[in-house]
């Protein structure tokens, strides 16, 4: 049985869609499904109930997940663990780093480097948050911040900082004001980059934008803050937003561009530290690191 067979199966059954496991697995969804059609004729079992709505685990698919995650994982475990058994006493770690970390959150990732020193050296590594969860799945980074929701299975979790989303709006349409309502944001078209370049969190936000009448829209295929900025800028259009301007995501700085909360529309968005739960284990190589972690990201912080 070819193992990525189950790494393709494990994703659809942990999104239940196929296109959002396509997309996890940075590849399309007609061979994704081709795969699991093989897998299906190669255990003569089917796995998945699927209509045109919604995708459902069959009870042999149900009794397969819990069989092929611990494959996986211990397949995953494979290099660390020797890692483990060849290393020197002082080993490099990789802390997986998205785009935009606040530096509040940053200052804990430097306590926690220098609380390590003397066992290992943290180095930082950029990434977006599902290539950085994958990569603490299959072993190559000892944790990663990520922004929440990530698919988990076998990851433990601390939930580190929460950063609470403002309108960009152009400055001249809201001079002296505080606040916006989102009666006031239909005037606008909510323009968005390429969907890849924000967290899936953005995504959740449009929908509830969308659902809350907030229904034009504007999509630019790339992934550069600068056009959407020049938009909002012109009157144009506004677009959502980190609301702290401290925030590296805060990127919005043209002329007549301002940030504001909508009263009415909450938004926050959640950054977790992510670790394979069994290196975190008593006599796993990350058990020290973990626990260290777990002290300096006790307080989340808030933004």
């Amino acid at each position: 049985m070819d193992m990525l067979h189950l790494r393709y199966f494990v994703a659809v059954a942990e999104e239940l869609n196929f296109s959002q496991a396509a997309r996890r697995l940075h590849m399309a969804a007609s061979p994704l499904s081709q795969r699991i059609k093989d897998l299906e004729r190669e255990l003569d079992q089917t796995l998945f109930d699927r209509t045109t709505h919604h995708v459902e685990l069959t009870p042999a698919g149900a009794a397969l997940l819990p069989m092929a995650r611990e494959v996986l994982e211990r397949v995953h475990a494979i290099p660390w663990r020797l890692r483990e058994a060849v290393s020197p006493q002082r080993a490099t770690l990789l802390i997986g780093m998205p785009s935009g970390v606040h530096p509040a959150l940053r200052g804990r990732v430097r306590e926690l480097a220098e609380a390590c020193r003397e066992t290992c050296e943290l180095k930082r590594w950029p990434g977006r948050s599902g290539g950085l969860a994958e990569a603490v799945r299959d072993g190559r980074l000892a944790l990663a911040l990520v922004r929440l929701p990530v698919a988990g299975a076998g990851l433990g979790l601390i939930e580190v900082m929460r950063e609470r989303l403002g309108a960009a709006v152009p400055a001249d349409r809201f001079e002296g004001r505080e606040s916006v309502t989102l009666d006031e944001l239909k005037q606008f078209p909510c323009v968005t980059i390429a969907s890849e370049a924000l967290p899936a969190y953005f995504d959740e936000i449009d929908t509830r934008l969308h659902s809350a009448g907030l229904k034009k829209r504007i999509r630019l295929n790339s992934s550069d803050y600068a056009g959407t900025s020049e938009l909002v800028s012109g009157g144009i259009a506004f677009t959502m937003t980190m609301l702290s301007p401290d925030s590296p995501m805060h990127r919005h700085r043209l002329d007549n561009v301002t940030v504001l909360p909508v009263v009415d529309f909450r938004a926050e968005l959640a950054t977790g530290l992510l670790y394979r739960k069994d290196r975190a284990e008593p006599g796993g190589d990350l058990e020290a690191l973990v626990g260290a972690s777990r002290r300096i990201f006790a307080e989340e912080l808030f933004a």
